[in-house]
């Protein structure tokens, strides 16, 4: 693994995501992903580094609302995200020289291809329920009962690993949401 060619990826990541129209929400969020993974699984190989980093970039270029706003909108939109978050972050590193085989990794990370059976799959899952948690969840559960937010919550802990939830103790979390939490 080259660090330096690592480093000049993930700068490149954190350039685009400097285009964020709302005010360096992507690249604040992909430096909390690089951060939450470095302290969860610091031997993560430089693949998993890199989909942790690209996790977002470019999410203001295929807006929520150009889909139906329900479920299946929501989906179809997320599965769209995953697939621009691919080619995106595949663009960026042909530009470092990454392998065709490196490239296709990360996108399988990013469109979180063989979740629950790819251990690195998970690990990335788990890094982003726990990035959601402690830094987004605030914001989004001001907008909901307790009953939305614990429906939430519990589909959130199914995605993740026993580990993933187990490392959910140590984040320092907004008093109601460590309350419904507590409550699951």
């Amino acid at each position: 693994m080259s660090t330096d060619r690592l480093s000049r990826i993930l700068a490149a990541i954190d350039a685009v995501n400097t285009a964020d129209p709302v005010s360096g929400r992507a690249l604040t969020y992909g430096r909390r992903m690089s951060e939450r993974l470095a302290s969860f699984a610091p031997d993560a190989s430089e693949a998993l580094q890199i989909a942790a980093r690209a996790q977002h970039i470019e999410r203001w270029v295929i807006a929520r609302d150009s889909y139906p706003m329900d479920r299946i909108g929501y989906l179809r939109w997320r599965k769209d995200l995953q697939g621009h978050h691919a080619q995106r972050t595949g663009a960026l590193m042909v530009e470092q020289g990454y392998a065709a085989e490196e490239i296709a990794r990360v996108g399988s990370l990013l469109r979180k291809e063989r979740l629950k059976l790819d251990a690195e799959a998970q690990i990335l899952e788990d890094v982003i329920c726990l990035v959601f948690l402690e830094f987004e969840a605030p914001e989004f559960i001001a907008r909901h009962d307790d009953a939305k937010v614990s429906d939430i919550l519990a589909k959130t802990a199914r995605k993740m690993s026993a580990r993933g939830v187990a490392e959910i103790s140590s984040l320092r979390l907004d008093p109601r949401l460590a309350r419904l939490i507590a409550a699951l």
